[in-house]
């Protein structure tokens, strides 16, 4: 006979879609719980309680356990039937009966106290010792939350793996490579405000319909931004991302020395058609001799395998033509046509960009203006003369004006208070 907690527990054998949770350590206690014989029970829970403890403490989990284990598994998603959303950006509709009928297996999990099934309460209001509930997990919990049946579960489901993605896409919003070419999550990467970014109008107006563009299907240009260093043009970049995070735009960054994995990088992200990606490279050129740049050119416009629709290519530089040029390439002395063959060469790669956007050092009220935004954040008003006075002072003690310099002075100050 089973006790009244086992009479609680469902047999999940029957998960289809989510059918790898059998296989995971906690879900398997827990089976082996609800079928224990009676004398087996006490080492049977003690065995649940132990497993959902430490990931209770490592992941972390909140609130109810239980239900906050079970979100994690389907936030990250390492099931097939998530892979294929996540790939598609879409679900069949045989998919969808599939998670339908797990769900009916799940919901108990999701919406009753852990102390319904184990007979105590440790696990019905967890509030582990350090860490919060990542936003992409509370985002997936909040929406089954306002499930009512399984229906509308699955279907929340399957709208989170469509906006927010699965696993690592779901939980950063900017990636590295690793020298094997695969992602590795940028933590902590900072938000960047929008609204923060001042001067440069008409820059921002165009990058931001470019990338709108982009988010919604339409025709699109890569994009170089070129000029004065410390201007923004990275932050500006970086941007975009913080704001159309929720819309499924990640970054990725790629070194100089990652180029020859460019062709391959883009041909898998093609197959990731629920996300947009920004492959991002940041301060680039190239030097005289330097040859790496060529797979970077191969990549966007010559290729075999044209640019997905799914990736936008953006790049920063001090240099406008991106390749080193010299006064060699413009002797006189040489034949026309192969300075013309040096010249075309040293724009070819720039020209492959078709949105350039120049950045130039800011005037000084644009300068002060950076200031005074910033130190509005952290609280501080200084009047016009003074913030005058202090930001003059500074740029001439520093290696001129523009956006980094500014950011510096306000740390200086706001260290003095």
């Amino acid at each position: 006979m089973e006790s009244p907690e086992q009479e609680h527990l469902q047999s999940l054998n029957g998960l289809i879609a989510c059918r790898q949770f059998l296989s995971d350590p906690v879900l398997s206690a827990l089976e082996e719980f609800r079928t224990a014989a009676p004398e087996k029970r006490t080492s049977a829970r003690a065995a649940v309680c132990s497993l959902l403890l430490e990931k209770a403490e490592t992941l972390p989990l909140t609130g109810s356990a239980l239900r906050s284990y079970l979100i994690y598994l389907l936030a990250e998603g390492d099931f097939p039937a998530a892979r294929a959303i996540e790939r598609t950006g879409c679900a069949g509709a045989n998919l969808r009966k599939a998670l339908i009928a797990d769900f009916r297996l799940l919901r108990p999990y999701l919406t009753e106290k852990p102390a319904a099934f184990l007979d105590t309460d440790l696990f019905d209001d967890y509030s582990p010792s350090g860490g919060t509930l990542p936003a992409y997990r509370d985002r997936l919990d909040q929406a089954l939350r306002a499930a009512q049946d399984a229906e509308a579960c699955a279907e929340a489901l399957i709208t989170h793996y469509i906006r927010c993605g699965r696993g690592p896409l779901a939980r950063y919003a900017a990636f590295r490579l690793d020298d094997a070419g695969r992602f590795i999550g940028i933590e902590p990467f900072p938000p960047f405000d929008w609204e923060d970014l001042i001067g440069y109008a008409a820059q921002k107006e165009k990058l931001l319909a470019n990338t709108e563009a982009f988010l919604a299907g339409r025709t699109y240009n890569n994009v170089l931004l070129t000029g004065a260093r410390g201007t923004g043009k990275s932050t500006s970049i970086k941007a975009l991302v913080s704001r159309f995070r929720d819309q499924g735009l990640r970054l990725i960054q790629i070194t100089r020395t990652q180029l020859a994995l460019l062709q391959e990088l883009m041909e898998k992200l093609a197959d990731l058609h629920s996300k947009k990606f920004i492959l991002f490279f940041d301060d680039l050129s190239f030097d005289e001799n330097e040859t790496d740049y060529k797979y970077l050119k191969s990549a966007m416009d010559g290729g075999v395998s044209p640019q997905p629709s799914n990736v936008l290519l953006c790049a920063t530089s001090n240099r406008r033509h991106l390749l080193k040029e010299t006064w060699k390439d413009r002797d006189d002395e040489m034949s026309e046509i192969y300075r013309a063959d040096s010249t075309n060469e040293s724009i070819s790669l720039s020209d492959r960009f078709g949105l350039h956007l120049y950045y130039s050092t800011p005037t000084q009220d644009e300068y002060l203006a950076m200031i005074a935004n910033e130190l509005k954040k952290a609280g501080v008003v200084l009047p016009p003369d003074t913030l005058r006075v202090e930001g003059v002072r500074w740029e001439m003690e520093h290696s001129g004006r523009n956006g980094r310099i500014a950011h510096q002075f306000v740390q200086w100050y706001l260290s003095r208070r």
